[in-house]
């Protein structure tokens, strides 16, 4: 069996596989192309950490640079006409994959500056004018899952933009991002517009929830539990909280495709937004590579995967439709950590990681801007 294979299997059982990754190397020599040839690759998600890896230190975009100097364009300016070029051209690559599979997938995702993440209507003008000027049917605009960001992704749902909702850690957070959604919806077609054409996904997290949890759990064993019982109890949480929430988070889907204002919508044509799930990179070596792929296939999804787990997945996953699998032990493990010996409360924990979530995208936009100014200052001596 090829190495591809595994890939593929996956998409027969109904997800899709999106790279967490875009560069304009990748773009130029040809490598994202072939990428959907023999990975099957049906999407891209960036984010300011990955714009931030591309563009810093890299003379591939310089001529872009200096041509933006000459313009007299500012700062951002100049940034964004390197970002959305790169977007444009991934869009266009991608436009086969969008055609064949009727605006299912195809999508690349850029995001929102997330320095707006708790401003509305800042979000939907941003939201508005990405997508106007970025100008590709197969684009996405990622508005981060805070209070402030789900009204402006109604809106954007409503004026007919492709939504990719970010930073979704909780399974409260995922339905009120099902409903937004919903909601977007229903004022569109209230208005008499066509909603058959409009795509979005909810960008669950993973790693980061078992990451954060094992912490805690370790910080508890070190402080020198005895009880046999005890620690016993504390080390089965470990590596699974995430996991167990995305099937919780699936059944949640599951109920609301099965509601009534749904389905109202579906018979209009309307796409579900599809579970994504992100932050897939194994962090823990005790852990496999492929955990956070093996355990959440299943039909209607997508997984996001950085390219050193999509390489890992095609040499060695194990393809099976699990998202349905263990789903009771799923909602048994999420209510053992009430346990007063494990003491987890799971909502702090969840708006913990939003917190933290938005401050990896903040710090890195900053400091692409500080690193792009810096070039713009060397290069306009030149």
């Amino acid at each position: 069996m090829t190495a591809t294979n595994h890939l593929l299997e996956i998409e027969a059982l109904g997800q899709s596989i999106w790279m967490d990754n875009l560069t304009r190397d990748l773009i130029q020599s040809g490598e994202l192309k072939n990428l959907i040839a023999t990975r099957g690759l049906r999407g891209i998600t960036s984010n300011p950490a990955i714009f931030e890896k591309a563009i810093a230190g890299n003379k591939i975009y310089d001529a872009d640079i200096e041509a933006g100097i000459r313009a007299g364009k500012s700062l951002m300016e100049i940034y964004e006409s390197l970002v959305f070029a790169d977007i444009r051209n991934a869009c266009d690559i991608f436009r086969p994959v969008y055609e064949v599979t009727d605006g299912l997938d195809g999508y690349i995702s850029i995001e929102v500056p997330p320095t707006i993440a708790h401003d509305t209507e800042a979000t939907i003008q941003e939201a508005r004018r990405y997508f106007q000027a970025i100008d590709r049917k197969n684009l996405m605009i990622k508005i981060p899952g805070t209070s402030a960001g789900l009204p402006a992704v109604e809106q954007a749902i409503s004026e007919g933009i492709n939504v990719n909702v970010t930073l979704l850690f909780s399974v409260q957070s995922y339905i009120n991002t099902a409903w937004a959604y919903i909601r977007g919806l229903e004022k569109r077609a209230a208005n008499g517009q066509d909603i058959s054409r409009i795509a979005s996904v909810a960008s669950f997290f993973l790693s980061r929830i078992d990451i954060k949890i094992d912490d805690r759990i370790d910080t508890t064993l070190n402080q020198g539990i005895s009880d046999p019982a005890v620690r016993e109890k504390l080390e089965a949480i470990k590596g699974k909280v995430a996991i167990a929430n995305a099937k919780i988070a699936y059944q949640e889907y599951k109920k609301i495709t099965q509601d009534q204002c749904w389905r109202v919508l579906a018979a209009k044509g309307a796409m579900v937004q599809r579970l994504l799930w992100a932050s897939t990179s194994t962090k823990n070596p005790n852990y496999s590579d492929v955990m956070y792929v093996d355990e959440l296939i299943g039909q209607d999804t997508v997984n996001t995967l950085p390219p050193n787990t999509i390489e890992a997945c095609a040499d060695h996953c194990n393809a099976g439709d699990r998202i349905e699998t263990d789903v009771e032990a799923a909602y048994q493990l999420l209510e053992r950590l009430k346990d007063p010996d494990i003491n987890i409360d799971l909502d702090t924990v969840m708006d913990e990681l939003l917190t933290e979530g938005i401050d990896k995208f903040v710090q890195p936009f900053q400091s692409l801007m500080k690193s792009l100014e810096e070039k713009v200052n060397r290069l306009a001596t030149v």
